[in-house]
C-alpha cells in the first residue's frame, strides 16, 4: 500500500506547555487509524498540522502529490450563504469537473445518503445532529483520498452513529479519526494509536481494534513498570557505591561513574513517563437513605406545539436502581430529565418524591458553568477549600484530583478543552451528596481513561442513576433496563440497547424534513395481499433467518487477524457486511410492510 502522508518527528507547543514532539507516523491508503489519548495531549492540534491548519514547531510533514485531504473539525461552521442542505452540497462541489446536472444529482444522492428526505430544508433549521450528518456529507462529496475527522460522533444519536459507523466501515478512501467512543473505534479502526507522554516518543501504535489494544497497552505499561523497578535497584547500588569514600572510589573504573549518571538519566525518565498515566479519582456521595422509594412517576406526558414527545411514562427509582434512556435527537430525552430534575413540568401526571430526597443533576449544555470565571472559583466557588465526605480539601489538591495542573487555577474556563470542563462539572457533582444522580450525556468530550473511571464510579454509587449516553459501552456495562423514546409519544421499556435498536429497526419511519417521524401521520391505504405476497409472507421467517446466519457469518469474518492485515480484502469485508445488514433491515421492513397490509381492511 503507497502512503498518503508521513509526519517526521513532529513537535508542537503552547506557551510554555509541550502537547507532543517526536511524532512520526505514516497514514496509507485503506487506513483506518483511531487517534485516542488524554484530554490536552495535543490530538486536535496533530490533525490539524496534518491538515495543513497548523504549522508545526519542528519536524516535517510529506505529503502525496495530487492528494485529496478533506478536514471534519470537531466544531461545525455553516456560511450564511449555504441557505438549505442541498447548497450546502453544492458548495462543496465547486471546482469539480461535473456539469450542471451531474452536480445536482450528486449533491441530492449525498443529501440521501445523510438521511435527507427534503433537500431544500434550511440548515438554520437543523438540530445539532442533523448539521454534523450534513457537515459529514459535505466532507465525503469532495471525495477524499485521506479524511480527517476531529469527534465525529459528537452530537449524534445512536441511530446516527450507527449510520456513521457503518458509513466508514465500507468506506473507500483512507481517514484518520479522533474519538473516544469505544464501540464505535472497536467496529471502526484497524490501526489505532495513543497520544501520551507516558510513551517513549510520545505514543503507542497498535496494530488492531480497541479491544487488541487494550490488551498490548496493558502488557507495554506492566513491562515499563518493571523496568522502572529494575533500573531504581540498580542506580541503588551505584549511589551505594559513589557514597565510598575517596579512597575506595579511586579503585574504580570512570565509567562507573559516567554509568550512575546515565543510570539516574534514564530512571528519571521512565519514572517522569510512568508518572502520566494517573486518572480522575471519581467517587460519588450517597447520603445513606434507607428509603426503598425514591421517586414514583405516574403518567408523565409531555407535548411540543402540539406534538407529543412522550406520554403515560410509569417510573419507579430505588436505591441502586441505573436505567438508561435512549432516543434519537429530539425525541425528548433531555426534556425527561428536566422534568424529573424539578426544573420543568410535565403536561400530564406526577411525581412523588421521598421526603428530603437530593437529586443531582448533570445537564448536558453546560450551562452552569461561568466561561468567565477562573478554574480556581469555578472547582471552589466559596474559598481556596471545597467540602468532600465531610472533610475539607484544598482547591490545589482538590484540581489535582480531576488532572488539572496547579498553573492551570488561574487560567479562565474559557481556555479550557471540551474534556476539561466536564471534568469541572463532574467535580461538582461529586461535592453534593445525592440519592438520585440524573445524567444527561456525561461522557461528551471525556477520554478513554476518565471514562472508565466515571463508569467505576457510577457503579459504586448507592442511590438511583437516570442515564442519558450514546456511549453503548457504558449503558451496557451499568444499566438495569433503557426506556426507549420514539418521539411521537411512544415510550417502552427494554432490557439493553440492542432490544431498543431491533425493535425500532423494524418500525417503518414517515420522514419530516428534518429526518424524523411524523407524529400522527396516517398510514397510507394498502389492498388485500395478492397471491405471490401471500407466498412472499409464508417464506418470510426462513429468509430472514438465512440473512442473519449471513449477517453474523460476515461479523465473525470481520475478526480474523489475517483480513485485519489486509487493507482491500478488509474494506470488501466491510462493504459485504454493510450489505448483508441491509438485506436484514430491508426484510425486516418488508415483512411489516406485509403484515399491516394484510391485517388492513380491504
Amino acid at each position: 500500500m503507497s502512503q498518503l502522508i508521513a509526519c517526521q518527528s513532529l513537535a508542537k507547543s503552547f506557551g510554555s506547555q509541550r502537547l507532543f514532539s517526536g511524532i512520526s507516523l505514516a497514514v496509507a491508503e485503506g487506513e483506518r487509524l483511531g487517534l485516542i489519548g488524554p484530554n490536552g495531549a495535543g490530538k486536535s492540534t496533530l490533525l490539524k498540522v496534518i491538515a495543513g491548519l497548523t504549522q508545526p514547531d519542528e519536524g516535517r510533514l510529506f505529503v502525496r502529490k495530487r492528494l485529496k485531504l478533506v478536514y471534519l473539525a470537531q466544531q461545525d461552521e455553516f456560511s450564511t450563504g449555504e441557505e438549505t442542505v442541498l447548497k450546502c452540497l453544492l458548495a462543496a462541489l465547486d471546482g469539480q469537473e461535473l456539469s450542471e446536472a451531474g452536480r445536482y444529482a450528486e449533491a441530492r444522492r449525498l443529501a440521501g445518503v445523510c438521511g435527507f428526505s427534503d433537500s431544500d430544508q434550511p440548515v438554520a433549521d437543523l438540530s445539532g445532529g442533523w448539521k454534523k450528518r450534513l457537515a459529514i456529507g459535505r466532507a465525503l462529496i469532495q471525495k477524499p483520498d485521506l479524511l480527517l475527522l476531529d469527534e465525529p460522533t459528537n452530537h449524534l444519536d445512536l441511530d446516527a452513529i450507527l449510520w456513521l459507523e457503518a458509513l466508514l466501515a465500507a468506506a473507500p478512501f483512507a481517514w484518520m479519526m479522533i474519538s473516544h467512543d469505544r464501540y464505535f473505534l472497536e467496529a471502526t479502526s484497524n490501526r489505532l494509536i495513543e497520544l501520551s507522554p507516558q510513551y517513549p516518543g510520545g505514543y503507542l501504535r497498535v496494530e488492531g481494534g480497541l479491544r487488541e489494544f487494550l490488551i498490548r497497552k496493558e502488557a507495554f505499561l506492566a513491562s515499563q513498570a518493571r523496568q522502572e523497578e529494575v533500573l531504581a535497584n540498580k542506580l541503588r547500588r551505584e549511589i551505594e557505591w559513589l557514597s565510598r569514600g575517596p579512597k575506595a572510589r579511586t579503585t574504580k573504573a570512570q565509567f562507573r561513574i559516567d554509568d550512575a549518571g546515565r543510570l539516574r538519566g534514564e530512571f528519571q525518565e521512565v519514572q517522569f513517563r510512568n508518572a502520566q498515566g494517573r486518572t480522575m479519582d471519581i467517587g460519588f456521595s450517597g447520603t445513606e437513605r434507607k428509603t426503598k422509594k425514591l421517586l414514583t412517576a405516574r403518567g408523565l406526558s409531555k407535548s411540543f406545539a402540539g406534538r407529543p414527545i412522550f406520554s403515560g411514562l410509569d417510573l419507579e427509582l430505588t436505591p441502586g436502581l441505573r436505567v438508561g434512556v435512549l432516543g434519537n435527537n429530539g425525541s425528548g430525552k433531555s426534556t425527561l430529565m428536566r422534568i424529573l430534575a424539578g426544573g420543568s413540568p410535565a403536561d400530564q401526571g406526577c411525581i412523588r418524591l421521598a421526603e428530603g430526597i437530593k437529586i443531582v443533576f448533570f445537564d448536558q449544555r453546560r450551562e452552569a458553568i461561568n466561561q468567565e470565571q477562573t478554574l480556581r472559583r469555578a472547582l471552589a466557588p466559596e474559598g481556596d477549600a471545597v467540602l468532600y465526605q465531610g472533610r475539607p480539601v484544598h482547591v490545589a489538591g482538590w484540581a489535582r484530583r480531576f488532572l488539572f495542573r496547579s498553573d492551570q487555577l488561574d487560567q479562565p474556563v474559557s481556555r479550557l478543552s471540551g474534556g476539561e470542563q466536564a471534568r469541572i462539572l463532574i467535580a461538582n457533582l461529586m461535592r453534593q451528596p445525592a440519592d438520585i444522580l440524573l445524567l444527561d450525556e456525561p461522557t461528551n468530550d471525556l477520554d478513554l481513561p476518565s471514562l472508565e473511571v466515571l463508569e467505576e464510579g457510577l457503579a459504586e454509587f448507592p442511590g438511583a442513576i437516570v442515564l442519558v449516553s450514546h456511549d453503548r459501552l457504558l449503558l451496557d456495562r451499568l444499566t438495569d433496563f433503557v426506556l426507549g423514546l420514539d418521539g411521537q409519544g411512544g415510550i417502552g421499556r427494554y432490557a439493553d440497547f440492542r432490544q431498543w435498536l431491533a425493535a425500532t429497526a423494524t418500525k417503518p419511519k414517515e420522514q419530516t424534513r428534518e429526518g424524523k417521524a411524523k407524529p400522527g401521520a396516517k398510514p397510507p391505504r394498502r389492498k388485500p395481499l395478492t397471491l405471490g405476497e401471500e407466498l412472499e409472507l409464508q417464506q418470510m421467517e426462513e429468509r430472514i433467518a438465512q440473512a442473519e446466519a449471513a449477517l453474523l457469518a460476515g461479523q465473525e469474518n470481520l475478526g480474523r487477524p489475517d483480513l485485519q492485515a489486509d487493507a482491500n480484502r478488509l474494506a470488501a469485508a466491510c462493504r459485504d457486511l454493510q450489505t448483508a445488514q441491509e438485506e436484514v433491515d430491508h426484510l425486516y421492513r418488508r415483512w411489516e410492510e406485509l403484515e399491516a397490509k394484510r391485517d388492513s381492511p380491504s
